[in-house]
């Protein structure tokens, strides 16, 4: 069984492969001409696994950014319904709705500068470990981790300010009964 490799600028196209067989039959008419691919087939045969590793790993980051967002929204939730109680007192006192959603807009995005610049540093360690799996992609990518530290600080700042708003529309005895 011999094996022929043909390199030249037409490769893959149906008429040089008619030109191939027509050649190899002018030799021997009964040798079989089998397993007749280009590069570009077998290179992307090769590179199946690996590819597919890849989108499961774009999957699974997905699901983990969207879980994340979720349970941003989530505490910053919790945070704000814990509150009620000095919400209805500062509202008494005379503290104005625009001054009460700052103050949990401010302290929601602390929280979250905290969690980002936590998980910026875990990512910058873990990537380390992860860079064999990397083709054509720096490990400290600064687009990718900025644009994921912006879209969770948005998040952040959407969940605190329509949070806060909602809270600060509440009747400061309703907000003291609540407890």
């Amino acid at each position: 069984m011999s094996r022929f490799v043909v390199r030249t600028a037409r490769a893959g196209s149906e008429n040089f492969m008619k030109e191939v067989r027509e050649a190899v039959w002018a030799v021997d008419p009964n040798l079989p001409l089998a397993d007749v691919h280009t590069l570009q087939y077998f290179y992307r045969k090769s590179m199946a696994r690996t590819s597919f590793t890849l989108i499961m790993i774009g999957v699974a980051g997905s699901m983990a950014l969207l879980l994340g967002i979720v349970g941003l929204y989530g505490v910053i939730a919790y945070s704000v319904s814990q509150r009620t109680r000095e919400i209805g007192i500062r509202m008494a006192l005379g503290a104005q709705p625009q001054m009460l959603t700052g103050m949990f807009v401010r302290q929601g995005l602390a929280l979250t500068g905290i969690g980002v610049a936590c998980g910026l540093v875990a990512a910058a360690f873990l990537m380390r470990f992860m860079s064999t799996l990397l083709f054509g992609v720096e490990p400290f990518d600064p687009a990718t981790y900025g644009a994921v530290s912006l879209g969770l600080a948005a998040t952040a700042l959407l969940a605190s300010y329509l949070l806060s708003r909602r809270a600060a529309a509440v009747d400061p005895v309703d907000a003291l009964r609540a407890e």
